[in-house]
C-alpha cells in the first residue's frame, strides 16, 4: 500500500468562514463557463466582488481552489462506491460493484462537464494532493474487501495483500482516472463485468 497522505490542501483563513464557501461557489461557476485554465484569480475577485488580495487571503492559489472542488468531486464518486460496497453480503459482489460503480460515477462526473473536467484532468497530471488522497483511499477499500474474502474462504492468501491491492487498483485506473478514462471510454460499458470477472478468477482459492 502506498504510504499515508496527510499534507493538506493550501487553504488559509478560519476553515469554518462563509468566504470560502462564495469563492469555490464562483470559482465553480466560472470554471463551468470559461475553464480551469482561462479563468483567473483576477476574474473570481471580479465575480464575487472582491479584491484579489483578499482571495489570497483563503486560498493559495487557484490551484488550491481547484483542489477543493476536485476534492468535492472525487467525495462523490468514493461515497458512490463506498455505499454500493457496504450493500453487498459478500467479497466477490463488493469487487464487482466496486468496478462497476466507480466507472459509472467516474463517467458521469467527468464527463457530465467538460469545462470541470478540466480540472480533473489537471488534477491528475500534476498528481494533486486531492487525487493522492482519493488513490490512497480507493486502495484501501480494495485492501478491505481483500481481507474479508479472505476471512471467508472466497480468495485466495498466498499473494502479500499489499501486492494484490496494487494490481486490482491498476487494473481499475484507466476507468477512474480522468486523464485515462477519456482513452477508454468506448470500452467502458463492457470493462466493468469483464475485468471484474477476471480478477475474481485470479483471486480463486
Amino acid at each position: 500500500m502506498t504510504k499515508s497522505i496527510t499534507s493538506p490542501v493550501s487553504v488559509r483563513g478560519p476553515a469554518d468562514h462563509d468566504v470560502r464557501d462564495q469563492i469555490v461557489a464562483a470559482a465553480t461557476e466560472h470554471f463551468s463557463h470559461y475553464g480551469y485554465e482561462k479563468t483567473t484569480v483576477s476574474d473570481l475577485a471580479k465575480a464575487i466582488g472582491f479584491s484579489k488580495a483578499y482571495i489570497y487571503k483563503f486560498f493559495q492559489s487557484k490551484q488550491a481552489i481547484g483542489e477543493v472542488i476536485c476534492a468535492h468531486c472525487l467525495n462523490q464518486i468514493e461515497t458512490e462506491i463506498r455505499t454500493a460496497v457496504e450493500d453487498a453480503e459478500r467479497a466477490p459482489e463488493k469487487l464487482r460493484r466496486m468496478f462497476s460503480v466507480g466507472v459509472q460515477a467516474s463517467l458521469r462526473l467527468f464527463f457530465r462537464d467538460r469545462k470541470l473536467y478540466e480540472i480533473a484532468s489537471s488534477a491528475a497530471g500534476g498528481r494533486w494532493h486531492a487525487v493522492l488522497v482519493y488513490e490512497e483511499r480507493i486502495q484501501g477499500m480494495i485492501t478491505d474487501i481483500l481481507q474479508e474474502g479472505r476471512r471467508t474462504g472466497d480468495f485466495e492468501r498466498k499473494t502479500p495483500v499489499d501486492e494484490a491491492t496494487m494490481a486490482i487498483y491498476l487494473v481499475m485506473r484507466p476507468y477512474l482516472d480522468p486523464l485515462l478514462l477519456q482513452h477508454n471510454f468506448d470500452y467502458a460499458d463492457a470493462a466493468p463485468a469483464q475485468l471484474s470477472s477476471l480478477v475474481l478468477r485470479s483471486l480463486s482459492p
